[in-house]
């Protein structure tokens, strides 16, 4: 072990505890530390950013900051990761994680099996969220002024024969899709392939969760959607909390 690496933590931790700031001398002796060592170990970690000292007082600083909301953003990272690999596992079929963010399509986590592989990314999910059943649940949890404008960037084009054709019926379908309804769509991104998408607002935040099938087991798709939204159901508040980015 590196002692001064576990001697520097240690005073870490214990400007952690201290809301209001911790002298030298205080941090010195929670920490066990001789007083030149700690004063040594506190200016290193100023310099770097670790810590800041304010009139005689230490303080986390930015450096340890970025480091705790990056911790934070990877546990609910891994929240949703482990989360879908067990529904994936259940229902067997690949899942997906959405969300609307900056005007634009997110997705953010994808989990699937050499058996039940996901759909090849062949055109932009992004800027073709008109043909995808993740865009569509995303565009029919916006005001209509958040979809249009998406729609204005990102033009509905055909990728299939069954893509829908322009954006005011695309429109006029979302109007139509009840409230917690999953949203579905059969080849229109992709020859081949079904799609479902069960809407997760919570919020402001506008997010998804889908899965795909082989169009040979199309008769599947709704049984799936709504095993997965009661999946969805008995997790919500885990779920909350992962998506409170």
């Amino acid at each position: 072990m590196i002692g001064s690496v576990q001697r520097a933590m240690r005073l870490l931790e214990t400007v952690a505890e201290h809301e209001h700031g911790a002298p030298a001398k205080q941090l010195a002796r929670k920490t066990g530390l001789a007083l030149p060592t700690a004063y040594h170990l506190l200016r290193t970690l100023v310099h770097e950013g670790y810590l800041y000292r304010e009139r005689g007082l230490f303080f986390l600083g930015e450096a340890a900051e970025r480091l705790s909301s990056s911790g934070a953003e990877q546990k609910r990272r891994s929240t949703i990761a482990h989360t879908l690999a067990q529904w994936r596992d259940l229902i067997g079929v690949p899942l997906y994680y959405a969300r609307y963010r900056d005007g634009e399509i997110d997705i953010l986590c994808v989990s699937e099996t050499p058996g039940n592989p996901a759909v090849h990314e062949w055109a932009d999910f992004r800027e073709t969220g008109h043909a995808h059943a993740i865009g569509q649940c995303l565009l029919f949890q916006l005001d209509e002024d958040a979809r249009r404008d998406h729609l204005d960037r990102y033009p509905v084009q055909s990728l299939t024969r069954y893509t829908v054709r322009d954006a005011a019926t695309l429109l006029r379908r979302l109007e139509r899709v009840g409230r917690m309804e999953p949203v579905t769509e059969r080849q229109e991104y992709v020859l081949g392939t079904v799609c479902a998408a069960v809407p997760l607002t919570i919020g402001d935040a506008a997010a998804t969760i889908a899965l795909s099938l082989p169009a040979r087991q199309s008769d599947r798709l709704l049984p799936a959607a709504r095993q997965l939204q009661r999946e969805m159901g008995r997790r919500v508040g885990s779920l909350a909390l992962a998506i409170s980015i």
